[in-house]
């Protein structure tokens, strides 16, 4: 409950942080109690760290591609963790993502996976759209024979609101190419070498 009446609002040159400072006095709060008085510029910043991807093109990212080398079976890049923040509730949900491709003569820099879920994530995003993302981009930059992606989350919208089930993930695949048109051949076999820790 605040304590004190807040007497005129400061003078911003940052439109965020004033639309931060009227949303903690709309919720009744005193933005200018000790504690609050930097809040709002501390989340401008914040949101344009966590919203820093939409500045960015997930295909640039990958970067150069290279000769394959030989290499023609799946390549899995797993546990990449990730936090975005779900564009229903403006709230986070994090998790790992599982990549695999089979390249098709062209491959990219491994450490490119994990930037291209960084960029992918720092958007305001749901978990499908974020899945279907990845292997699109692979498609779109590596060609590759297959590429499949599977992203686990716990999302907070369900954790500290709404039905309130902490611990509950959501699993989501995307899948193109081979690993969408053989049977299931090559998906399971992408699960099979993701359990092979």
């Amino acid at each position: 409950m605040r304590t004190e009446a807040v007497k005129s609002s400061p003078t911003f040159t940052d439109p965020m942080e004033k639309h931060f400072y009227e949303i903690i006095n709309m919720i009744g709060e005193n933005p200018e109690r000790e504690g609050l008085q930097d809040t709002p510029k501390r989340i401008a910043k914040m949101y344009r760290e966590i919203f820093s991807g939409l500045q960015e093109d997930p295909a640039e990212v990958l970067g150069k591609t290279f000769p394959a080398e030989g290499a023609n079976d799946i390549v899995i890049v797993q546990d990449i963790p990730f936090y975005s923040v779900c564009e229903h509730h403006f709230v986070p949900f994090f998790g790992k993502v599982h990549i695999g491709y089979i390249p098709d003569g062209r491959i990219v820099g491994l450490s490119k996976f994990a930037r291209l879920v960084d960029i992918l994530s720092k958007r305001p995003q749901v978990q499908e759209r974020i899945t279907s993302q990845i292997v699109d981009t692979l498609e779109e930059v590596i060609r590759p024979i297959g590429a499949i992606a599977i992203v686990e989350a716990e999302h907070m919208c369900m954790t500290m609101r709404g039905i309130k089930k902490p611990g509950s993930k959501t699993r989501t695949i995307a899948r193109r190419g081979v690993f969408d048109a053989d049977n299931g051949v090559q998906e399971e076999r992408f699960f099979r070498l993701l359990d092979k820790q």
